[in-house]
């Protein structure tokens, strides 16, 4: 890929999101971007590049907490991962209601999997060594409590995400 070919995608990705945040119901359709058109060959590429926008954003916060909570000796690995997929999410709210609303889609499904079983083993809920299934099992509870938390115990510092570990022991 050239610098050229990497700019041209960045600019179909934002012509996407502009076009997702000005027509939130309508569906992700490379016909309705000419941008992306010219740049992904279907919806599965643009929803792969999508993913590892994401992918990127989120990881590269996960990092950043983890080390920061390792550091501190009342650091807690649940809490920073936690904190590092709200803000990512807040940042990044357009792109994770596209990725949301196309979470079925065989393109990203795999992705998806794999991005759970990250948030699991980065937040200590489980071990890289633990089948995978397990892994995403664990991932997709903590994603559900990561999504169902209400804003009132997202803001204390130790809310009902810690107590994770309790609620889904890992073998």
């Amino acid at each position: 890929m050239t610098w050229n070919d990497f700019y041209q995608r960045q600019h179909a990705i934002r012509a996407v999101l502009d076009h997702a945040r000005e027509h939130p119901a309508v569906p992700l359709d490379l016909d309705l971007v000419p941008a992306a058109a010219a740049v992904f060959t279907d919806r599965g590429q643009l929803l792969r590049a999508l993913q590892h926008k994401w992918s990127s954003s989120l990881t590269g916060r996960i990092d950043i907490g983890i080390e920061d909570a390792d550091a501190d000796p009342r650091g807690d690995r649940v809490e920073a991962v936690s904190a590092a997929w709200r803000r990512t999410t807040a940042d990044h709210p357009v792109l994770r209601r596209v990725l949301d609303s196309h979470a079925d889609d065989p393109a990203i499904t795999g992705l998806l999997s794999r991005e759970r079983r990250m948030l699991a083993v980065s937040a200590g809920l489980a071990e890289q060594h633990e089948p995978a299934a397990e892994l995403d099992r664990v991932g997709a509870a903590f994603l559900g409590l990561l999504r169902a938390a209400a804003p009132s115990a997202r803001t204390r510092r130790r809310g009902p995400l810690s107590q994770l570990r309790k609620v889904i022991p890992s073998r």
